[in-house]
């Protein structure tokens, strides 16, 4: 099993969705009011200063499907830019 966390702007929450179920994917934890920074973004910290918010979706799933997740998000940097949208993917030992 795999484990991605798709971590992009709250905007484009619903595109993220799409991208999800395109796959067959219809099973994730969502966390909303996700703030930070990244190395090639400008802050999301929901200040004056910094404003915006991210959302982290997050999928726990087979090997194939979680590839076909991580280039749907391949897809989605190239068209939004960096700035919109990252995925991260790792190994699951175990779930109990």
């Amino acid at each position: 099993m795999k484990a991605v966390l798709i971590v992009h702007n709250a905007a484009i929450d619903a595109e993220v969705n799409e991208a999800l179920e395109s796959v067959g994917t219809n099973c994730y934890t969502k966390f909303t009011n996700v703030l930070g920074k990244g190395e090639k973004s400008e802050p999301h910290l929901n200040t004056d200063i910094w404003p915006g918010i991210n959302y982290g979706t997050f999928v726990v799933t087979d090997q194939a499907r979680a590839k076909e997740i991580m280039a749907n998000v391949r897809q989605m940097r190239e068209k939004l830019g960096s700035e919109g949208i990252k995925a991260f993917m790792w190994e699951i030992d175990e779930i109990t």
